[in-house]
């Protein structure tokens, strides 16, 4: 790796999502002078959703891009300074930890909030992407709002599925939860709460292979895996839940992970096993996956830095 330039920030912080922004407000107005990377996806899983209605301070509701935009410019008032680049390698094992930037910059810091969040695994189809955020999302809680009274279909069969079906139950007409195998992976008692909501049909034994619409999502095209029949189910909502996939593969065997790639933190903080290394956001939250938990976050491990710094004056 040939190094072309080297530099000590106080405080570095990887992933410009709703944790790392936030995070970069907060050690802004403390002093630290953050440096952020975006990373591979600037602004996250956001500026690829349309419209944002659960995040506090816009009433009319807003896009997710511009949700983005806004809270950049608000770390950029505080003179944070935010970069294009992506985290290569990374090494731990002492301070200031050593990261680098595009494989040749090479940034030596007191402090690193890790903010690269989680991304949704996706079933790989073309029409997939295409009418994402136009009736395709990989969060319930987060677009189901948007489909009051509709149909719509839930691709999974885990737990994550079963409770993103089980919440869509409560506002869509209808939710066709979809499955490969023909018998749920989730828990018994989520298996229960499904097989009880009477406007969720179970279909069984079937992959999707093509969303079917014009603008906007009017029909998911199936093929059952035992009987290779195709047939078309009429929706007006998909809704992957096959999973998310944390963005820790640089941290692999220098931070604690769970079994599933996630950050482990220190219960009620944003601390990790290494001292002065700190995570926030999808990447270390499995459950609630929101913009404003992860903002949230962001802050803490921004205050948690800010006094760990300290703590080595004392």
């Amino acid at each position: 790796m040939l190094e072309k330039s080297v530099e000590s920030v106080k405080c570095l912080i990887l992933g410009s999502g709703p944790a790392g922004l936030t995070a970069a407000i907060y050690a802004a107005r403390a002093d630290l002078k953050p440096v952020l990377y975006q990373g591979l996806q600037p602004g996250g899983q956001l500026t690829i959703t349309t419209d944002v209605e659960n995040f506090p301070g816009y009433p009319q509701g807003v896009n997710g891009p511009q949700m983005m935009e806004d809270i950049k410019n608000q770390a950029l008032r505080f003179d944070a300074d935010i970069r294009w680049g992506i985290a290569t390698k990374a090494d731990l094992s002492e301070r200031p930890f050593k990261i680098w930037i595009d494989e040749t910059h090479k940034i030596l810091a007191d402090t690193l909030i890790i903010a690269t969040g989680a991304s949704a695994r996706w079933l790989g189809m073309e029409s997939e992407q295409k009418f994402n955020g136009y009736g395709v999302s990989a969060c319930a809680t987060c677009d189901g709002f948007f489909y009051r009274g509709m149909d719509v279909a839930v691709i999974g069969g885990g737990d994550t599925a079963c409770e993103e079906a089980s919440y869509l139950s409560k506002l869509a007409r209808k939710v066709y939860l979809i499955h490969r195998r023909d018998e749920l992976r989730a828990s018994k008692a989520m298996q229960n709460r499904i097989f009880k909501t009477p406007n969720i049909e179970l279909v069984w034994d079937s992959v999707p292979q093509e969303i079917l619409g014009d603008k906007t999502v009017k029909s998911i095209k199936l093929q059952n895996v035992k009987t290779g029949i195709y047939n078309e189910l009429p929706v007006e909502g998909v809704f992957v839940a096959i999973g998310h996939k944390p963005n820790s593969e640089l941290f692999v065997e220098q931070l604690n992970l769970d079994e599933n790639g996630y950050i482990i933190t220190e219960a009620g903080t944003t601390r990790t096993n290494i001292p002065g290394v700190f995570a926030a956001g999808d990447i270390q939250d499995h459950v609630y996956r929101q913009a404003v938990t992860a903002a949230a976050s962001g802050c803490m491990a921004a205050i948690d830095a800010e006094r760990w710094l300290a703590s080595l004056d004392d």
